[in-house]
């Protein structure tokens, strides 16, 4: 009987691409927030946002960055207390047009909510004028409004008729 030694088996395959890497927002990125988000709005998928909301709530976003630095895709998370519950809402989640299926939304994702349960969030809400699918992949379900922080939800514009999701952490 002869035995070999083991071959390291490869994790990624070089086809497929290293998903990029998350980090939270700074300040320094901004610019880049703001741009990757405009050809959503101008699309009518992600709402208008102005430049100085990305500047104000930089630190509120996670951002996936590509080997070449540049940031691929993004989402805010922000927080919500009062009426007896801590819960978060997902917000203007985009990814690059050139950039999608590649793993930067799942990667986005996923840090969301490993964020959202070490801030002890109860849930996680987002609001989609697509089906979705993204979001359902990760435990997303259907919610209504009156389970969302009011202030974000009496926010939503009902002509956008947005899907409403929710998650419990």
């Amino acid at each position: 009987m002869t035995t070999a030694a083991p071959r390291p088996v490869p994790l990624l395959s070089p086809s497929r691409p290293r998903p990029p890497r998350v980090r939270t927002a700074g300040s320094g990125d901004t610019t880049a927030l703001a741009e990757l988000s405009r050809p959503f709005a101008r699309s009518g998928v992600l709402r208008e946002r102005p430049d100085s909301l990305y500047a104000a709530r930089a630190a509120e976003f996670l951002v996936a960055v590509g080997s070449d630095g540049g940031i691929e895709g993004c989402v805010g998370l922000r927080v919500y207390e009062g009426e007896g519950a801590h819960t978060g809402v997902l917000y203007n989640f985009c990814v690059a047009g050139h950039r999608q299926g590649r793993g930067a939304g799942g990667a986005l994702l996923r840090t969301a909510l490993a964020l959202g349960r070490t801030q002890a969030l109860g849930a996680l809400f987002t609001a989609t004028t697509g089906d979705g699918r993204l979001f359902r992949r990760y435990g997303f379900t259907p919610a209504t409004a009156r389970r969302a922080p009011r202030v974000w939800a009496e926010s939503l514009d009902p002509r956008r008729d947005a899907l409403i999701l929710a998650r419990t952490l």
